[in-house]
């Protein structure tokens, strides 16, 4: 596996991005009239291309080093997935509302198909990919949380379609490397409410990554569900499980919950790269440059520049497109700020 630190063409603090983009109204009407059956897949897939373009152009102009493709070909964090795993079956294909969930249930024991074993998404890289010359970090939901979406009366162990779908993952994740991917990163952002299964997801995380040498990414949230958490409380419940993950980076919210999980980091010793949350993305208050900075500083007398990328708490999903993009602004002036004060070496090296 490759460090995510900063590298050719990179800043010390490098900004990113954790995935999804804000969504226009104008697309939600057209994703949910296509699923009203409305607008054809050649149409919805046109207005997905202007989508994606749009979300990396707003991106560069914000400043951010690391783009994504802003997820807006989802319909939200499992079904882009599940209804592409072979062995899932979703009976009922239309939504009332595009954000809607799926109702999926496990037919066969999932399996990485014989052929077109990227289910799209490798296609989906490309396309980000050949609209910027930034880094793009490409994002996924993992195994763990893929499985609470889905109903099973196949499995007596449900651990065992945990580990199936992470099969399944490890064919996406080589054909995204085989596209060019260099920055993968894995959501599993329904773990916080399972905090006695971690040792089972970075079992279903390793299986993911260990045959795949990208930079690898884990993020993990409280939920960010219509711009609400779904639980709470502290990321002590990782530890120490997590420390045995295949990834290069962790990332983290702290702008929403304030940074007293930071010395649980540190404590628990995790000595690999950080992506720490310094935007709430569960409030339309425009962070100023000054704020983000003292959490950047804050965190420095934790975690050495070298290991720390800067980025919002979760997706930017639900904010308004100007406030996300203010949002952007700050922490990229931010970041500025702070690599500003640091010493020339540091900067330098």
């Amino acid at each position: 596996m490759a460090p995510i630190t900063p590298g050719t063409g990179l800043p010390l603090l490098p900004t990113t991005v954790v995935g999804s983009w804000p969504v226009p109204e104008w697309l939600e009407r057209l994703k949910t009239d296509f699923f009203r059956c409305r607008m054809s897949r050649t149409q919805l897939e046109a207005v997905h291309d202007c989508a994606v373009t749009a979300a990396i152009k707003d991106q560069e102009l914000a400043g951010i080093d690391i783009v994504s493709d802003g997820e807006l070909r989802r319909d939200n964090d499992v079904d882009h997935l599940l209804a592409r795993i072979p062995g899932i079956h979703v009976p009922v294909t239309s939504k009332d509302f595009y954000h809607d969930y799926y109702d999926a249930e496990v037919r066969t024991t999932p399996a990485p198909p014989p052929t077109g074993r990227g289910l799209g998404l490798d296609a989906d890289f490309a396309f980000t990919r050949a609209r910027t010359d930034r880094p793009v970090k490409f994002s996924f939901t993992g195994p763990f949380s893929l499985s609470r979406r889905v109903t099973d009366h196949v499995h007596a162990d449900p651990a065992d379609l945990v580990r199936s779908i992470a099969h399944v993952l490890a064919g996406v994740a080589e054909a995204l490397r085989e596209a060019g991917a260099q920055l993968l990163q894995i959501d599993e952002p329904f773990l916080a409410g399972y905090p006695d299964q971690v040792g089972l997801a970075v079992e279903a995380i390793n299986i993911v990554t260990r045959e795949v040498d990208v930079s690898w990414a884990l993020h993990v949230c409280y939920g960010n569900r219509y711009a609400r958490p779904l639980w709470e409380g502290h990321y002590d419940f990782l530890f120490p499980a997590v420390l045995d993950a295949r990834v290069d980076q962790l990332v983290l919210e702290f702008a929403r919950k304030g940074d007293e999980d930071l010395p649980i980091i540190e404590r628990s010793g995790w000595d690999r790269d950080l992506g720490l949350g310094v935007i709430d993305v569960k409030s339309h208050v425009v962070e100023s440059p000054e704020l983000v900075a003292a959490r950047i500083h804050r965190a420095l007398e934790l975690v050495p520049p070298e290991r720390l990328l800067v980025n919002p708490d979760c997706g930017l999903r639900n904010l308004p497109l100007d406030v996300a993009t203010a949002k952007l602004r700050a922490m990229v002036e931010g970041a500025a700020r702070v690599r500003a004060t640091l010493p020339a070496a540091t900067v330098a090296g």
